[in-house]
């Protein structure tokens, strides 16, 4: 009988040993948020996973940011919406020292895994930085840095996070928060509310949502694991945020530019009665940028992969048709008629955008532009005016 309890004990011993030593041996692992940059490619925040295993000493960062500007084709896979990033594992001190230089604030999640699933988690993580499986087509919406980020967090729990997030809705849409997260910069949130289609104005789902850093981070913050843990169990400071912060969601009226709109067609009709030729060169400048912009848009839809470009609505405002007035426009300014198919052409334009403000109120793939349908339409409409005012009238 003592030699039963002992070897009991023993192996009591050794099973607690073993059980500790696995524990021990599990990794930590952590989704690393920073900030929003400066530059024009950081405006949108970054993330990372951090796998802190006591078998390798120091932590390590899986960044899925990487790209290679000089790397041969890149420019035109980036103008074709075919573009390649690539996840780089490389030390956290390191990644960190990035972020440290450029004053973007950097904070880390530690979640609550299993022992299981997180060496799970650290194994698929570093099988996918090998080389041969390192890089992916990078969509800046559906499959971004932060939703590569998002989705072997969802693996690890056996589809959790999912649906704890898929069902929940903030009423954020891309656009929205392209133009918001982009609004430092005029040009890039103009360029990004003029050339996103509908796509763009579906209401997300907070898994969704998840393809900004910021909001993973907050949809991390609310998700229990089965038995009603928090899925976070800490939350670590890094670095400092030093710059400008992230900003802050705002409505967007449509009624000042309406008002503008009807400012320029007023403006356009004082120039028809007392500087015509002025009109006619203002005209030029116009439709020059409505057609460049238009055949732009047109080149999204058709010829790349930036699916959130297709079937965009401001084709009706900004038509590439717009081209074929400046012909007739240079006749005006120099103060000669511009004939009959001038005519024509500017009452297609003008049913054009009058289309674009149809579709607008018809629920069939809506698309938030507003605002440009109330700056160009009375644009058109004035311009179309103005022409059909001035043609003589038949005597009868």
């Amino acid at each position: 009988m003592p030699i039963t309890d002992a070897a009991t004990r023993l192996w009591l011993l050794v099973a607690l040993w073993l059980l500790s030593s696995a524990v021990l041996a599990a990794p930590r692992i952590g989704v690393a948020t920073m900030q929003p940059g400066e530059i024009f490619w950081e405006r949108f925040g970054h993330n990372a996973i951090v796998v802190d295993d006591p078998a390798r000493g120091e932590p390590v960062s899986y960044n899925f940011g990487f790209f290679d500007l000089a790397e041969p084709g890149f420019v035109g896979r980036f103008v074709h919406g075919e573009m390649e990033y690539m996840l780089v594992a490389l030390p956290l001190a390191q990644d960190m020292a990035y972020y440290r230089d450029s004053g973007r604030g950097v904070s880390i999640q530690w979640l609550d895994l299993e022992a299981a699933e997180a060496s799970r988690l650290a194994a698929a993580l570093a099988e996918n930085a090998r080389p041969e499986n390192a890089r992916y087509r990078y969509d800046y919406f559906t499959d971004n840095c932060s939703t590569r980020v998002r989705d072997p967090a969802r693996r690890a729990l056996g589809g959790k996070l999912r649906s704890q997030l898929e069902v929940r809705s903030l009423g954020n849409t891309y656009r929205s928060e392209a133009v918001r997260l982009a609004s430092p910069a005029s040009w890039m949130w103009l360029g990004f509310d003029l050339g996103l289609g509908p796509f763009a104005d579906r209401p997300l789902s907070r898994w969704q949502d998840a393809f900004v850093p910021m909001h993973l981070a907050d949809g991390l913050r609310i998700v229990k694991r089965a038995d009603g843990r928090p899925l976070v169990i800490a939350e670590q400071p890094l670095l400092p945020h030093r710059i400008a912060p992230e900003p802050r969601a705002a409505a967007r009226a449509w009624w000042p530019w309406l008002l503008s709109g009807l400012g320029i067609a007023g403006a356009l009709y004082w120039l028809d009665r007392s500087r015509r030729r002025l009109l006619g060169v203002l005209a030029i400048a116009f439709w020059t940028l409505c057609g460049i912009a238009g055949l732009l848009m047109a080149f999204i839809w058709c010829c790349t992969a930036h699916r959130a470009g297709w079937s965009n609505h401001n084709l009706l405002l900004l038509s590439p048709l717009c081209l074929l007035l400046l012909p007739g426009a240079l006749r005006v300014a120099r103060g000669v008629q511009p004939g009959r198919w001038f005519g024509i052409g500017l009452l297609v334009i003008a049913a054009g955008a009058l289309g674009a403000l149809l579709l607008h109120w018809l629920p069939i793939a809506p698309q938030r532009n507003g605002n440009w349908i109330g700056l160009l339409l009375p644009t058109h409409l004035a311009l179309a005016y103005l022409w059909a005012a001035r043609q003589p009238h038949s005597k009868h």
